[in-house]
């Protein structure tokens, strides 16, 4: 016990507070709550001012919007708080400690996305700039629209006429038939058989060798009969 009182009475006591130094932190506390309390008024009068002007917007029944100067947060959540109780729509836009500001909107005409969209770009909105965007909203659907009909018509797509009819009444049905077995699709080439890519004759010299067999064909099976007669 004597070892913890001389210890204790070694250490520096803490320095006593004078009445100068009394007096002069009373003034700073009695100044502090004066500014409290005038800032609190102000903010009183503030509020107030905020009320009237939105009883006359909500009076004057060609507003629709207004919009309130730049201010900091306090003062808006200010007309934060009037808007809610009025039931009126509120707003910020613009970029804090620089150009934030509140709009406010009656409920009957509330903001579309659009145009909160322009606003929150630092954009101005206007019956022009609506026009505009719905314009290209229009664009933009007829476009997906044409491209999914044309998809469809791809994926129902069906000929008009094929090969073997098309060439039917010049070289004959099994002609017509051989032709258009030649030209079926084929996995590694696509329409053309593996065995015609080195066939480099046209279309009008490939029917022309078809009629020629076929007429040597038909020769053949008629001269038996011929040497009958």
């Amino acid at each position: 016990m004597d070892l913890l009182g001389s210890i204790l009475n070694s250490m520096e006591k803490p320095p006593t507070v004078n009445n100068r130094q009394k007096a002069l932190m009373k003034k700073q506390q009695e100044e502090y709550q004066k500014h409290q309390k005038a800032e609190s008024e102000r903010l009183k009068i503030f509020r107030k001012r905020v009320e009237e002007k939105m009883n006359k917007f909500l009076q004057d029944d060609n507003a629709k919007e207004y919009k309130f100067p730049a201010m900091d947060q306090i003062h808006r959540s200010i007309i934060h708080d009037v808007a809610e109780v009025a039931n009126v729509w509120a707003y910020s836009f613009g970029e804090e400690g620089i150009d934030r500001y509140i709009m406010i909107f009656k409920r009957e005409h509330t903001p579309s996305e659009d145009q909160l969209n322009t606003l929150r770009k630092g954009e101005e909105w206007n019956e022009e700039v609506a026009k505009r965007i719905q314009e290209e909203r229009q664009r933009q659907a007829k476009e997906e629209e044409e491209a999914l009909n044309s998809k469809k018509r791809k994926e129902n797509f069906v000929p008009n006429s094929y090969y073997k009819d098309k060439y039917q009444h010049i070289i004959g049905k099994e002609a017509a038939l051989e032709a258009a077995r030649k030209t079926e699709a084929n996995s590694s080439y696509g329409c053309v058989p593996s065995e015609n890519k080195k066939d480099q004759r046209s279309i009008e010299q490939t029917l022309a060798d078809i009629r020629a067999k076929r007429r040597k064909v038909e020769t053949s099976n008629t001269a038996p009969n011929d040497k009958k007669q």
